[in-house]
């Protein structure tokens, strides 16, 4: 019998539904209350400590009121899928691009006008305006530094479902961009290897966690040997604590699956269509202040041209895999579905 070992998620990356104006329904217990008409609600599969006071910074710029719905990106896919046209919703911010093709693909958005849509490169965007990105963020091995050293850490996946990294990897699987890899993983190598690797790694008795950052803690403080993240956290975290202090290092997997180069990004809900709050919100996400908020505070990749990467990261052009289209991880149920066969969801 496989024996995977959960860890609870710490802090505030719990899948729940947070507030930041008036919204105090959870992402199950159907629409949230809002104190007026003029109100935006946003969907929001971002942490809300990574996004909170870029959002309560919105409003005072703006003047525009929201209601905040916090959850994972998959859980807000879900839910958007199941409301439909129905939904309260009138922004979906989400944590990769696959959950955002999903409500696409269910013609759940309207279009982005084209003179904002085009500010972003095309690649980190989607291709029909349905929805646009708004931060790069690369996937990347974190590593125990004192157990393992840059020449014995993996440069592909492949290798993690090795016996001798049997109970030594973490990773959520849960996570929206963690299952934009394994989305990845399908597109790029088949569904036959992707089932095999899933199946592999399942059996390879995985440290299950809720979520990156708990997933990075645990490498940090040597309870797992590897984790599968997103880059910005081990920034975050070495911002905080000192890159002195860091335990946990970083290998960037460039061509790799495991590597992928994924985006946040928005979508206005068909509903919202020409809605002009909607717009501005959309239209903020991607101006100057908002992408250097992201630079200067949750370390991920700027797409608005013109505004540089953090330091020390790797130039994002030299981690994308130019085989991989950032439409083709839309297929999100069935990459759920692959990843609850092998008994990890």
């Amino acid at each position: 019998m496989r024996s995977f070992r959960p860890v609870l998620a710490l802090g505030a990356g719990v899948a729940v539904a947070l507030t930041l104006a008036a919204c105090t329904a959870s992402p199950e217990s159907g629409s949230p209350s809002t104190e007026g008409e003029d109100t935006l609600t946003i969907y929001a599969g971002r942490n809300e400590a990574l996004v909170g006071p870029l959002l309560e910074q919105f409003t005072e710029d703006t003047g525009i009121e929201i209601d905040v719905r916090y959850a994972t990106s998959p859980e807000l896919n879900a839910l958007l899928l199941e409301e439909g046209e129905r939904t309260p919703a009138e922004v979906f911010l989400s944590q990769d691009a696959g959950a955002l093709g999903s409500i696409a693909n269910a013609g759940l958005t309207s279009p982005i006008p084209a003179e904002l849509a085009d500010l972003i490169p095309a690649g980190f965007t989607s291709d029909d305006d349905s929805w646009i990105g708004v931060t790069g963020r690369a996937r990347v091995i974190a590593y125990d530094g004192e157990h393992l050293t840059p020449e014995t850490v993996p440069d592909t996946v492949d290798a993690l479902a090795a016996p001798e990294w049997k109970g030594r990897v973490a990773f959520a699987p849960g996570n929206a961009s963690f299952q934009s890899f394994i989305t990845a993983l399908r597109v790029l190598e088949g569904e036959e290897a992707a089932a095999e690797w899933v199946d592999a790694i399942a059996a390879n008795d995985p440290i299950l966690t809720d979520n990156n950052l708990a997933t990075l803690d645990l490498v940090n403080e040597g309870q797992a040997d590897i984790g599968l993240i997103n880059h910005y956290y081990w920034f975050e975290r070495a911002a905080e604590e000192g890159e002195e202090n860091m335990r946990a290092q970083l290998e960037f997997l460039p061509g790799d699956p495991g590597g992928i180069v994924n985006v946040s990004g928005a979508a206005i809900l068909k509903g919202a269509e020409g809605d002009p709050d909607a717009l501005a919100f959309v239209e903020y996400l991607v101006s100057e202040k908002a992408q250097r908020y992201f630079v200067e505070d949750t370390f991920e990749y700027p797409l608005l041209p013109g505004i540089a990467a953090p330091e020390g990261l790797p130039s994002l052009d030299s981690l994308v895999n130019p085989e991989l289209d950032l439409a083709d991880l839309e297929s999100l149920e069935q990459t759920q579905q692959v990843l609850a066969d092998a008994g990890l969801l």
